[in-house]
């Protein structure tokens, strides 16, 4: 079984999918870790504080993979069920200046999250049928880590477009 986890930076990816990992006996790929590690990355993108990304060489790091990867990059990846993050813009924006992004980056960010971004990639790439929304607004890790476990193990139905922040917007 192969499920990514996939989210707008501050969604709560690595801590949910670390304690499913443990609860559930799974391998948990850190994608931007994996990058970082093994030179996975084209270009520094300095105006944004970030790595660009080369997906080919990260596809063929991963090889023939099994259990999750995590990053709001592995959408873009193939897998069986595709787990989407979300979190309120408001109090995304605030979990990323409190673990110290730049202002920019945090309004970025949030802007990506109100606009559905990385939703609409992942129902665009993977179809409806695969894609399970998660919203982790005030919601604590365990409660999240219960809900993917639940879609890794088939007992939770497809809900891409159920996370409405229309009444942020």
């Amino acid at each position: 079984m192969r499920v990514v986890v996939t989210g707008t930076p501050g969604t709560g990816k690595t801590t949910a999918t670390e304690r499913v990992a443990a609860d559930l006996d799974l391998d948990v790929v850190h994608l931007n870790r994996l990058v970082k590690d093994e030179g996975l990355w084209t270009e520094r993108d300095d105006e944004r504080d970030t790595l660009v990304v080369d997906l080919d060489a990260a596809r063929d790091e991963l090889g023939d993979w099994d259990g999750i990867v995590e990053s709001h990059l592995a959408h873009h990846f193939e897998a069986d069920r595709v787990v989407v993050l979300r979190c309120r813009p408001d109090v995304l924006e605030q979990r990323l200046l409190d673990r110290g992004e730049a202002e920019a980056k945090a309004r970025e960010n949030r802007e990506s999250e109100a606009l559905d971004v990385i939703l609409g990639e992942a129902v665009e790439f993977h179809g409806e049928e695969s894609v399970y929304e998660i919203d982790t607004t005030d919601r604590d890790p365990d409660a999240v880590a219960d809900d993917i476990a639940a879609v890794v193990a088939g007992e939770r139905e497809p809900s891409a477009g159920t996370v409405d922040f229309i009444d942020y917007l």
